[in-house]
């Protein structure tokens, strides 16, 4: 099982905070999970999940869709963060 967290407009535009889900055999990247979430969830989620600005850490470490993913895995999902 993996931990799933959504913040900020993503959590809005998705009205979820967060789910766990049992990570699928064929699911081994952030990418697949992307594309497993979007199949599960349906069109708003591809709209949200599928922007090229999606930042992404797995347990508390920024990475990119290429990271690997194990059970027990935290995952996080967030617009960019800007600062002035």
């Amino acid at each position: 099982m993996i931990a799933i967290h959504y913040f900020a407009s993503i959590r809005e535009a998705l009205d979820c905070e967060h789910e766990n889900i049992d990570l699928p055999d064929d699911v081994k990247t952030v990418e697949q999970l992307i594309s497993y979430l979007i199949k599960k969830h349906g069109t708003p989620w591809a709209d949200v999940l599928g922007a090229g600005s999606l930042m992404i850490a797995v347990n508390h470490e920024m990475t990119d869709s290429n990271a690997v993913l194990d059970a027990g895995d935290e995952v996080a999902f967030f617009p960019p963060v800007t600062g002035g």
